[in-house]
């Protein structure tokens, strides 16, 4: 009766180590001024997983374990969501437009993704980027969109 709350917690740590190491999955689609978000979703997977299971291993009905699982993955996202949205906001100063700036491709970038390391003075991770035409590893590049953090770069 645990297998199902531990994959989902499961899933909930890999969605999570991927929102911490390549950003948030959703913030592309800038749904809801933030309402999905990747990070708060990831933390709600694993209270669920991990609630359902400290319930179910407890004795109580099955039934109660996906209810208290259920309610407590809710409160998880919705205050993720909460947390997430405000820490954005009071991030100190005016984000910076990326477009224009230059970098180096530091994987394979295609329409479906890729990563860059931009020159810019407050530029100092990896940036997800996208292209129309495929770009190799280590190609010098030009920023010409930006969607949220995400780049839509060119060869420059």
């Amino acid at each position: 009766m645990l297998l199902p709350f531990l994959i989902i917690g499961g899933i909930g740590i890999v969605l999570l180590l991927i929102s911490l190491v390549l950003g948030d999955v959703f913030d592309q689609f800038e749904i809801g001024d933030g309402a999905i978000s990747g990070t708060a979703l990831s933390v709600g997977l694993v209270v669920f997983g991990a609630a359902g299971a400290l319930t179910a291993s407890m004795g109580l009905a099955i039934v109660w374990a996906y209810v208290l699982a259920v309610v407590l993955a809710a409160v998880a996202y919705v205050f993720s969501v909460l947390v997430v949205r405000n820490l954005t906001r009071s991030s100190d100063g005016v984000p910076q437009s990326a477009v224009g700036l230059t970098g180096v491709s530091k994987s394979d970038i295609s329409p479906a993704g890729g990563e860059v390391s931009l020159d810019g003075p407050s530029e100092v991770e990896r940036r997800l980027a996208y292209s129309d035409a495929p770009i190799a590893e280590g190609v010098r590049i030009r920023v010409i969109e930006q969607a949220g953090t995400r780049v839509k770069v060119t060869t420059e």
